[in-house]
C-alpha cells in the first residue's frame, strides 16, 4: 500500500526524522493559509499524487509549465500556483499518458540546498535482508544513476538479530562525503529510518532528496512510504491513509474478494490460480504473437462467487478482446472453476472468445461442464494449445 508524501512525513515525525514545517491544502485558500502560517520568505507547492517524477512533470492543461513542484516566493504566487495545480491532471513517466488528478497540495518550507543524497530502506529478497541503498545522485531516477554510473551507488545490508548498527550508518555517510557533525546527524536519522521501516511493517521508504543545507543540516526533503500489505491487519491506523482514487478501480475490487489483480496493455485476459503459473501463462501468450491484458491470480481457495467476480473484472477492461482460464486444481478443485466460469459467462453475457485449460482435482467433472453448458467455451489440452487456441481466437474475431 502507498500513501502521499504528506502522509510519509507526519509518520516519520513520529520517529524523530529532521523534516522541513509543512501542511496540507486541498484548495488554493487553505494553501494560502498554510504559507502564511509557515511565514518562509520561499515555499514549495508539491502536488500529491501516487507517482514519482512529480517535478519534472507536466500538467495537461499547461504542457509547458512548471510541473508538479513549484517555488513560490509569496503567499500570493502559492495561491496562483495552488489554482493552476488542483483539479489538474499531472503526467510523470509513472502515470502514463492519462496522468493522476491532482487532489491535494502539501505546502511546505524552503531551504537553502547545499546538497542532494539519494536514501532508501527496502526488503532485499536476494539476501533474506533489509538493505540500505544510498547515493550522491540525489534528486535522480536511482534507475538511471544504477544503469549510468553505479559505482556512485552504496548498499548495506542488516542482520535481522543484530538490528542496524552505528557502523553501518558511518560507513554509509563517510561514503556520501559527509562531515563532522554531519555524520553524526545522518546515522541518527539513518537509525530512525530504520525503526520507522521495522515498526510499521514498511516495504520501502525512500527519501530522495535527503538534503544537507548550507548551514549543515541533514534533512529529508521527500518521502516515500509503501509497506506490507500482508501485515496491515496489525496497523489500522495505516489501513485508514490508504487513498482509493490513486487506486485503479478494478484492482480495488479485486482486492474486496482477495484477488491478486494488474491491469496490463494487452488484448488476452487471463486468469489463474498461482502468481508462478500466471506469470508463465502471461510469457506464453507473449510468445504466440499477442501480449496479456491483466496479471489475475484467484489464489488456491477460489469460489464460485470469487470466479464470476474475476471474470466481471476481466470484463471491464475495454481492451480484452479475448480470455484465457488456465487452472492447475491441487488445492482448487476443476469443477468449482468449471462452474464458476459457466456461471459468470452467463451472467455477463460473454461476448470474446474463451479458452479453457484444465489439469488436476476433478479435471474430468470440471470439462465435462464446461462441455454440456451449451456455451462457446474452447477446451485444450496444455498450456501452449491455450495460448496458440485463445491468440488465434482473437485474430479471427478481429
Amino acid at each position: 500500500m502507498n500513501i502521499h508524501e504528506y502522509q510519509a512525513k507526519v509518520l516519520l515525525a513520529k520517529f524523530a526524522v529532521p523534516l522541513l514545517k509543512g501542511g496540507v491544502a486541498y484548495t488554493s485558500d487553505e494553501a494560502m493559509d498554510v504559507a502564511r502560517k509557515l511565514g518562509s520568505p520561499v515555499t514549495v507547492v508539491k502536488s500529491q499524487i501516487h507517482a514519482g517524477g512529480r517535478g519534472k512533470g507536466r500538467f495537461k492543461n499547461d504542457p509547458d509549465g512548471k510541473g508538479g513542484v513549484r517555488l513560490a516566493k509569496s503567499v500570493d504566487e502559492v495561491g496562483i500556483n495552488a489554482a493552476a495545480m488542483l483539479g489538474h491532471e499531472l503526467v510523470t513517466k509513472q502515470t502514463g499518458p492519462a496522468g493522476k488528478t491532482v487532489k491535494r497540495l502539501y505546502i511546505e518550507q524552503g531551504c537553502d540546498i547545499k546538497r542532494e543524497l539519494y536514501l532508501s530502506i527496502l526488503v532485499d529478497r536476494a539476501a533474506s535482508r533489509i538493505a540500505v541503498i544510498a547515493s550522491t545522485e540525489g534528486g535522480m531516477d536511482i534507475e538511471t544513476v544504477a544503469h549510468d554510473t553505479p559505482e556512485k551507488i552504496v548498499k548495506q545490508t542488516i542482520d535481522p538479530a543484530a538490528g542496524f548498527q552505528g557502523y553501518q550508518g558511518r560507513k554509509i555517510a563517510f561514503a556520501l562525503g559527509l562531515s563532522g557533525k554531519q555524520v553524526g546527524a545522518f546515522v541518527a536519522l539513518l537509525g530512525n529510518l530504520y525503526r520507522a521501516f521495522t515498526e510499521l511493517d514498511c516495504s520501502l521508504i525512500e527519501i530522495n532528496p535527503l538534503v544537507v543545507t548550507a548551514a549543515g543540516e541533514v534533512i529529508a526533503l521527500d518521502a516515500k512510504m509503501t509497506f506490507d500489505d500482508n501485515a496491515l491487519y496489525r496497523h489500522a491506523e495505516l489501513e485508514a491513509l490508504r487513498d482509493l482514487d490513486e487506486e485503479d478501480p478494478a484492482e480495488t475490487e479485486a482486492g474486496k474478494y482477495a484477488l491478486n489483480y494488474v491491469k496490463l496493455d494487452g488484448q488476452i485476459g487471463c486468469m489463474v490460480n498461482g502468481a508462478g503459473l500466471a506469470m508463465a501463462t502471461m510469457d506464453i501468450i507473449k510468445l504466440y504473437g499477442s501480449a496479456p491484458a491483466n496479471f489475475l491470480d484467484v489464489g488456491g481457495g477460489a469460489t464460485k462467487e470469487r470466479v464470476t467476480a474475476a471474470f466481471k473484472i476481466i470484463l471491464k477492461d475495454s481492451n480484452v478482446e479475448g480470455i484465457l482460464v488456465n487452472i492447475f486444481g491441487g488445492i482448487m478443485r476443476c469443477d468449482v472453476i468449471a462452474e464458476g466460469v459457466v456461471a459468470a459467462a452467463r451472467e455477463v453475457n460473454l461476448h470474446v472468445p474463451l479458452v479453457v485449460r484444465l489439469e488436476g482435482t476433478n479435471v474430468e467433472l470440471g470439462k465435462k461442464i464446461l462441455k454440456e453448458s451449451g456455451l462457446k467455451i474452447t477446451s485444450a489440452e496444455n498450456l501452449a494449445d491455450a495460448a496458440e487456441k485463445i491468440v488465434k481466437a482473437v485474430k479471427e474475431a478481429n
